[in-house]
């Protein structure tokens, strides 16, 4: 099984939504832009988010058994994807990479 590469690319706030829908939360996600973690099968990394661990878990495990390609050439690297966790009002995308021993 491989490893995957797990890259914090972008946190969004959405702080209109926020306002208008969202119950104050003093501390929501403590994950930062360029923060890099590695998972090695459904294993969770210490210190990712739970819920968007249950959101990109599907793809992590895919990719750790070699899948590629997902949805017919959406990605360059056919051994990566970009997920976002399913939080509406600070959504955080994550680039996703199969990586070899040596990476």
């Amino acid at each position: 099984m491989k490893k995957v590469r797990i890259t914090v690319m972008r946190k969004a706030c959405y702080e209109d939504l926020m306002a208008k829908y969202e119950n104050p939360i003093e501390h929501a996600c403590d994950i930062r832009e360029g923060q890099v973690f590695i998972a090695g099968g459904w294993k969770r990394p210490e210190g990712f988010c739970e819920s968007a661990w249950e959101t990109i878990s599907p793809f992590v495990m895919a990719l750790a058994h070699g899948a590629e390609d997902f949805y017919d050439g959406w990605m360059k690297d056919k051994r990566s994807a970009m997920i976002s966790c399913n939080d509406g009002f600070r959504p955080v995308s994550f680039l996703l990479e199969a990586v070899d021993d040596g990476d």
